[in-house]
Order: C-alpha cells, then sequence, then structure tokens
C-alpha cells in the first residue's frame, strides 16, 4: 500500500492535498454557475420566449469539448486553476438552468396568487416561494453536475495543471505505476460517490415536508 499513497515529487501535492484540489477545482466551478443559473432562469420562467435559445447555446457550450476550451484560455491564464474552472462552470449550466426552470415552473398557481396575495413581490416571491418548493429539482441538477464535475477536472492533466487526480495517471504511465492509476481511478468515484450523497442530505435537510422512503401513512 505504501506505493499506492507514494506520489511522484513532480506533484507537488501530497494524497489529501490533491483531494483537496480536486475538489475545489470540480465544486467551484459548479456554484459558479449555480450563481449564474440562478438569474438566467428567473428570466427563463418570466420571458418564456428566451429559454429556447437560452438552453440552445448552454447545450452548445456543453457540446465544445473541453480540451478545446483548455487550448483557448490557456493563453489567458497559463496552466493554472481557472483555465480548468471556467469550462467546467460553463457546463453546468446546461444542467443546473433547466432543473431550476422545471422546478419553479412546478410550483403551483394557487401557491403563487397567494403569496402576491400576502403582498410578496417578483423578486421576494421568487426566493422565498418559488426557490424553496423548486429545491428537490435544483439538487437534482446539482448531483448531475457536481457528479460530471469532479470527473471532468481529470482532463486538466493534459494542460499540465497540478491540482487535479488526473496527474497521477499521468503519471503512472511516465513512471510505470499503474498502482498510481489505480489510485486516482478509485479516488475519483469514491469522491463522486461522497458528493452525491452529501447533496442528497442536503436536500433532505431542506424539504423536511417531502415525504422519506419508507414512511408509514
Amino acid at each position: 500500500m505504501s506505493g499506492f499513497f507514494d506520489l511522484p515529487s513532480d506533484l507537488q501535492h501530497s494524497y489529501l492535498g490533491l483531494v483537496g484540489l480536486h475538489l475545489r477545482e470540480a465544486l467551484l466551478p459548479v456554484l459558479a454557475g449555480l450563481l449564474v443559473s440562478l438569474p438566467i432562469a428567473q428570466l427563463c420562467v418570466r420571458f418564456r420566449w428566451i429559454y429556447p435559445p437560452v438552453l440552445g447555446i448552454t447545450t452548445v457550450l456543453y457540446a465544445i469539448p473541453s480540451l478545446a476550451f483548455f487550448v483557448v484560455l490557456i493563453d489567458y491564464f497559463g496552466q493554472s486553476e481557472t483555465t480548468v474552472m471556467i469550462p467546467l462552470a460553463l457546463y453546468s449550466l446546461v444542467v443546473l438552468v433547466p432543473a431550476i426552470v422545471d422546478g419553479v415552473r412546478s410550483v403551483p398557481p394557487e401557491t403563487l396568487a397567494a403569496a402576491q396575495a400576502m403582498g410578496f413581490g417578483a423578486v421576494r416571491r421568487y426566493f422565498q416561494v418559488q426557490l424553496p418548493i423548486a429545491v428537490p429539482a435544483i439538487i437534482a441538477g446539482l448531483r448531475v453536475a457536481a457528479v460530471s464535475s469532479i470527473s471532468l477536472v481529470s482532463v486538466g492533466m493534459l494542460i499540465g495543471n497540478q491540482g487535479a487526480l488526473g496527474n497521477m495517471l499521468w503519471n503512472a504511465q511516465t513512471y510505470h505505476r499503474p498502482a498510481l492509476a489505480v489510485n486516482s481511478v478509485l479516488t475519483i468515484g469514491v469522491l463522486g460517490v461522497l458528493v452525491d450523497a452529501a447533496l442528497v442530505l442536503v436536500r433532505l435537510l431542506l424539504t423536511p415536508w417531502m415525504p422519506r422512503k419508507g414512511a408509514t401513512r
């Protein structure tokens, strides 16, 4: 097992350090994507004609290979975390925008009417009524975006980014140490499962009114 966690010095990080950096590079873009998606989704709900072109643009962005994004951005940001995280944030939009739009649209009209009768303005109604009810749909989108981002961060090794577990794959080939490749793949998989489980827990905490599986009637 010593060879499993004994990393080459050119990685410049310990195993736990790589795990932390990998999570940072994967989850910060998803958070940024969520913050960008919230106002975009509200516009799509308010002005329905905007939704198709927004969905089209985000789909086109998602179709661009990450390596192509890196090649363009590396001239501006170098071999840095920013070069890796910008494409990941853009990729998250294709999942988060529809998730938020669908969640907000699922709010019953009578609920909106009641909020309006209580004097809630559009902004207050969005944040205090629509978004809380849309939490399950938003968390579902976050689960997909987060797990996808955790996987895609590994591609950053192709531009020499030192902050991702994917660099262990490169070192496994360079130093003929397959244990490093196994370590990288297993760790990325475990991180994906743990983050997904954490988001499920967040959904349960934020939606105590929803029925739980196995609950008695």
